[in-house]
């Protein structure tokens, strides 16, 4: 399993870096599950039925427009 980095920029336009482990680099909709469920485990929870299907990386949307949390890069740790 490898360790990656998720880099973002929170609520409060400050960027910050959590570690996740996976077996292969996690897709941008990948990360963004998994820091929804880091930050926001209640909205975690919650279904996005209205958007899925109709929106490619619905989760990424939703973190950008409700949450203003923007994943800038996913890069392996050293």
């Amino acid at each position: 399993m490898q360790t990656w980095n998720i880099t973002f920029v929170d609520d409060h336009g400050v960027q910050s870096v959590e570690q996740f482990t996976c077996a292969e680099k996690p897709s941008l909709e990948d990360a963004a599950h998994m820091i929804r469920a880091k930050l926001l485990p209640v909205a975690a929870e919650l279904d996005l039925n209205d958007l899925e299907g109709r929106t490619d990386e619905p989760t990424v949307k939703s973190l950008k427009t409700q949450n203003a949390i923007q994943i800038l890069s996913i890069s392996p740790v050293s």
